[in-house]
């Protein structure tokens, strides 16, 4: 099994995953998915790294010289965390979480899916 496929499996065990996947946000194409379910996580990688330009945009329009470490977008039932892989080989990269928001703890699951995304080598 490679480091990839074990650091998104390590995601799945975070509680109330649904699902993960490693995103190329500046071509929308992932590298690696675990879970799912009923979530396309090919659509939403692709949506999500809209998300990621937009937001890297507006900071640069605003002249930020800041690194976005996650984002966070809350739905009724799930909670969907962004993180922008920050390691060696992770440029233009991004970690994509998918939480049952009744199962997780939204402060762990940070916790944890940083420590994946600092752990994780491309």
């Amino acid at each position: 099994m490679s480091q990839l496929d074990e650091s998104l499996k390590a995601a799945m065990t975070i509680n109330g995953a649904v699902g993960v996947a490693l995103v190329d946000y500046s071509s929308g194409m992932t590298l690696g998915t675990a879970g799912g379910g009923n979530l396309d996580l090919e659509v939403a990688a692709a949506g999500n790294t809209e998300v990621v330009r937009a937001k890297m945009a507006t900071m640069q329009a605003l002249g930020l010289q800041e690194s976005i470490e996650d984002i966070l977008i809350t739905l009724g039932s799930q909670y969907h965390l962004i993180r922008l892989v920050n390691g060696s080989g992770g440029e233009g990269l991004f970690i994509y979480l998918a939480l049952m928001k009744d199962q997780s703890n939204l402060a762990m699951a940070r916790r944890q899916l940083s420590e994946i995304e600092r752990g994780l080598v491309i």
